[in-house]
């Protein structure tokens, strides 16, 4: 079995205890991770700003430093693949595709740490400021605790890391406790890209202990966290003043419009349904569709749905691997029965083998049915007739949450009406709500958080404009 240690002031230190990783389809451990405890953690804080103040790299060297990190990825591409399929039970062809959005991650906040910049600021134009130039500057917050979730457990940590690193700051990673070995791992790439030792900690722990330290510790600038609303609400409420980026929960919505390429719009929602397993903050979750084309539709949905491989991630042809631990599965099982008990009607799917849950699709579903108003996070979908388009926008906004959506049509003033009108950080025409490029700004609005990733829109959020002034005195 495997070990690895934790990264606390540029040192790799075992933990007062050693935590498992399983083995996500063998449902077995195969290795063992250092456990932070509360003495660690806030050793870790200390060193970060330590670092921080110590270690004021210029732009061209974040540069240097991100730039040879996004090559090293792509270097190691099989071996982290393989850690995030045995981690996360992510197929191994998701896998490959993690690695190499994560270094396209890492070079795009290597090229925005280049473009740091102000503005003048025409303080000469208000009287009795003749002599006056002013202009402002961007400066690191400090220390980010970036805090990651188990589903992206490399590409959303280099979403947090990569712009921290190009403001120029300090970082404290808490990744998530099911998948820390990705961290670990990029980690070690960072020191080999030339990272000065202690601008990354990487800290590993439940929540309760490594989370609850963090959340209290006034060291810490700004917190950038992706995971469910519930702990999302908690870091807001208990971090003060301090800056918070959250990604949060979805239950996303896409339409089917009565003039939408039927055949396009069902093979791309099979695809984008059930990637990983539904185990992604942007899955497709309810499918709104014109009642002219509702049989259609669904016909063509269940038959792309089939087609679909599930079970053994490390197959390369495997497209649905098992949840996150048969727990999860059990969860969304008891979600999918509650709902065919309530009167929907189970159209596909349902069955489920220890973590391995088939990718299903509900009908006949109601709104206040927790397969539809709240995350399910697992390859559920329900497919939900409409008549009248504004009815339609109307039930969609009525849900909490407000990350992605889109909308199938082949009619231009539909898609921007709908575009208009519905309440999310992001619209897609023509595609999923599950598209998603690195480069982009990607966020929420209500239940679903607050701020931008995308490491152009993150490094905003983790610099802080300072204005200067200038007295002329001739």
């Amino acid at each position: 079995m495997e070990t690895y240690s934790l990264l606390i002031d540029g040192k790799w230190v075992d933990g007062k205890q050693w935590m498992e990783v399983y083995d996500k389809y063998a449902q077995k451990p195969f290795a063992k991770v250092g456990q932070a405890d509360e003495p660690l953690v806030d050793h870790a804080v200390n060193s970060a700003k330590k670092a921080f103040e110590l270690h004021q790299l210029p732009p061209f060297e974040r540069f240097k430093i991100l730039q040879k990190t996004s090559e090293l990825l792509q270097k190691r591409k099989e071996d982290l693949a393989r850690t995030i399929t045995l981690e996360a039970g992510k197929p191994l062809k998701q896998a490959r595709s993690e690695i190499d959005r994560s270094a396209q991650t890492f070079l795009v906040a290597a090229e925005e740490a280049k473009r740091l910049q102000g503005e003048g600021v025409p303080v000469e134009a208000a009287p009795g400021s003749e002599n006056r130039l002013a202009f402002t500057i961007k400066v690191p917050v400090g220390v980010v605790a970036a805090i990651s979730p188990f589903n992206f457990p490399l590409n959303l940590v280099a979403h947090k890391v990569a712009p921290a690193i190009a403001a120029g700051n300090a970082v404290v990673l808490k990744p998530a406790s099911a998948t820390p070995i990705s961290s670990l791992k990029l980690a070690n790439l960072l020191e080999e890209a030339g990272l000065p030792k202690g601008l990354l900690q990487v800290v590993v722990g439940p929540g309760s202990v490594v989370g609850k330290q963090l959340m209290k510790d006034e060291r810490i600038a700004l917190y950038t966290f992706t995971g469910s609303a519930e702990v999302g609400l908690q870091l807001k409420q208990q971090t003060g003043l301090n800056r918070l980026i959250l990604e949060l929960g979805n239950n996303s919505p896409v339409i089917v419009d009565k003039e939408a390429d039927i055949d396009y719009a069902a093979q791309t929602l099979a695809a984008q349904s059930f990637a990983f397993a539904g185990q992604v903050c942007i899955s497709v979750q309810r499918v709104y569709v014109h009642a002219s084309v509702l049989k259609s539709f669904l016909e063509k949905y269940i038959q792309h749905i089939k087609q679909l491989k599930v079970g053994d991630p490390t197959n390369v042809e495997t497209d649905v691997g098992p949840m996150i631990s048969e727990k999860e599965a059990k969860r969304a099982e008891e979600w999918i029965q509650e709902a065919v008990k309530d009167g929907a009607t189970l159209a596909y799917g349902g069955q489920r083998e220890g973590a391995l849950l088939e990718p299903t699709v509900l009908t006949d579903v109601k709104p206040e049915m927790r397969v539809v108003c709240e995350e399910i996070f697992a390859p559920v979908a329900s497919v939900i007739g409409f008549q009248d388009l504004d009815e339609c926008l109307k039930e969609i906004n009525q849900s909490d949450y407000g990350l992605q959506g889109g909308i199938f049509t082949q009619n231009i003033d539909t898609a921007f009406y709908a575009a208009k009108r519905v309440e999310v950080g992001g619209f897609m025409i023509n595609d999923g709500s599950q598209y998603r490029v690195d480069l982009m700004p990607y966020g929420g609005v209500k239940d679903s958080g607050n701020g931008k990733e995308g490491p152009k829109y993150s490094i905003e959020e983790m610099t802080e404009e300072r204005l200067i002034v200038m007295n002329l005195r001739k």
